[in-house]
Parts: structure tokens; C-alpha cells; sequence
């Protein structure tokens, strides 16, 4: 009978966790996407209807909005979304590919110095970007590659961040068994990778393409450094111009639909490719 009431107490106790659980994960919930409802609520309203004040309810100047950001002089934000993604998926695609070729060489080969080319790497990964930023843009000053996208894209090759992920996946879904099979079957180590290795990591790659993509686009400090023509400016670039505008005429409805634009590919991207934010997750934290 005591044993009955520990285990009852038990479930009680596990119940109360689980609603204190779901309703922190609720409300945080609610907190991330109000904050996007009500700037697409603010995209929907005219400069007058948002001095007015607060409100939860769109209104009818959406296409007013998108027209006037769409084609303002003073900021080419279709422009800049073409640099943009540009910028973004050629860094993604070079990311991912690199960064899971070298973890495919620490996790396979065994060589000298390999604990140290691991360690030397995430000690890398601990180096913030903005301690080397000024010695980069002289770099390129000297390669004269300023307004240039090669400095923006190229150096996402080496990303220790997504090496360390690519290698943790790879111990938990790549035994080395199939390598050493291939091997025997007279597979070259590129074919390999290629062929047998990447098919075998989709799941990771999308997660990390999802994550350079999104990083890439976000990405205010090396661009704003290195990018001075106008046509070549990137959608962070030019949402901060607006800081510097004449608030005497400032329309906030086109302001809203400027930040709309900036941030939709990113909420188009993770709506799609949600299922496989959360499988790459899921089975790269988890070793078999």
C-alpha cells in the first residue's frame, strides 16, 4: 500500500513537471512569434495608422508598403537580395561540402598529429571573427578585393563550427567498415566521399546549408567592411542605411515591409526544411 502511494506521489510529481514544462516552452513560444505577428501586422499599416499607436489588427496598406520598398530610389532592396543570396548559398554550399570532406579525412585516416589538427581546429572555433577582421580587410585591401564577393564567400570553406558537427555525425552513422569495403572494391577516396559518405550525412548537410544560409544572410560586419559600392551591398547593409534617414520623412509602414523582405527567405527556408532541422538534429546527438 506504501509502495502505491510513492508511486501515485511519483506521477503526481512528474505530471506537475511536465504542465510547468509545456507551459514555459508555451509561452516562450508565444513570445518568438508575437513579436513576428506583429511586424507583419506593422507591414500591413500606413506611416499615419502607425503614429496612431498600437494594434493587433492588419490593415490594408500591405501592397503600398511592398510597392514603396520594392521600388524605393534611395535603397535597391531587390538588389540587395539578389546579393544576398547569392552570397549565402555559395558560402552554404562550400560550408558544408568542405567541412564535411575534412571531418571525412580527421574521422577515416589515421596519421600523425591528428589529435592536434582536431584540437588546433576547435581552438580556432573559440577565436570570435572580429579579432582577426581588421587584419583580414587589409588582406584583401592588398589583394584589391574589396567590393568583391570572393572575400565574403571563399573564406566559409574553413568552418571549424561545422567540422566539429560533420564529425560527430559521422561517429555516429559512418562505421568505417563501409569505407574499408569500398576500398576493396576498388572506389577511389573521392568517389567515396561522393558517392557512398554524402548520401549517407543529408540529414546534417541540410541542417548545416540551413544554418550557413541563414548566418551568411544575416551577416552585417565583414560585408559593411569590405562592400562600399551601392549595387553590391547586402540586405543587412541596407536595412542599417535606415538608421541614417531623414526621420522628418520617414515612412515606418515602408520601414516594416523593408525588414519583412530582409528576414522572409529565412522563414521560407526553415518552414520548408523544418523536418530536416529536426532529424539532422536529433541524429547527430546521439551516437550509435
Amino acid at each position: 500500500m506504501k509502495q502505491m502511494d510513492q508511486n501515485k506521489a511519483g506521477m503526481i510529481k512528474l505530471t506537475l513537471l511536465r504542465v510547468v514544462v509545456y507551459a514555459i516552452l508555451i509561452f516562450l513560444s508565444f513570445l518568438c512569434l508575437f513579436f513576428f505577428y506583429l511586424m507583419i501586422v506593422n507591414s500591413t499599416r500606413s506611416n499615419a495608422e502607425l503614429a496612431k499607436g498600437f494594434t493587433l489588427i492588419p490593415s490594408g496598406s500591405f501592397f503600398i508598403n511592398l510597392k514603396n520598398a520594392w521600388n524605393d530610389s534611395s535603397i535597391n532592396i531587390p538588389r540587395g537580395m539578389l546579393n544576398s543570396l547569392i552570397i549565402s548559398l555559395s558560402t552554404a554550399v562550400l560550408t558544408t561540402y568542405f567541412s564535411a570532406l575534412t571531418a571525412y579525412g580527421v574521422h577515416v585516416y589515421d596519421f600523425k598529429g591528428k589529435k592536434f589538427v582536431f584540437t588546433f581546429i576547435m581552438a580556432i572555433m573559440m577565436i570570435p571573427a572580429q579579432v582577426s577582421a581588421l587584419g583580414f580587410v587589409q588582406l584583401m585591401n592588398k589583394m584589391n578585393l574589396n567590393d568583391s564577393f570572393i572575400p565574403l564567400i571563399v573564406p566559409g570553406i574553413a568552418a571549424p563550427v561545422v567540422f566539429f558537427y560533420m564529425k560527430q555525425y559521422m561517429e555516429s552513422v559512418l562505421p568505417l567498415d563501409v569505407i574499408d569495403a569500398a576500398r576493396v572494391d576498388g572506389s577511389g577516396e573521392f568517389r567515396t566521399f561522393n558517392t557512398i559518405v554524402l548520401p549517407m550525412l543529408k540529414p546534417a548537410l541540410a541542417v548545416q546549408m540551413i544554418f550557413s544560409f541563414v548566418s551568411s544572410w544575416n551577416n552585417y560586419f565583414i560585408p559593411a567592411l569590405l562592400l562600399n559600392k551601392p549595387e553590391l551591398k547586402t540586405v543587412p547593409i541596407m536595412i542599417a542605411q535606415l538608421r541614417s534617414a531623414d526621420y522628418s520623412k520617414f515612412d515606418m509602414g515602408k520601414v516594416y515591409m523593408f525588414i519583412l523582405l530582409a528576414i522572409l527567405p529565412v522563414l521560407i527556408t526553415y518552414i520548408i526544411l523544418s523536418k530536416s532541422i529536426i532529424k539532422g538534429v536529433t541524429a547527430g546527438s546521439v551516437k550509435g
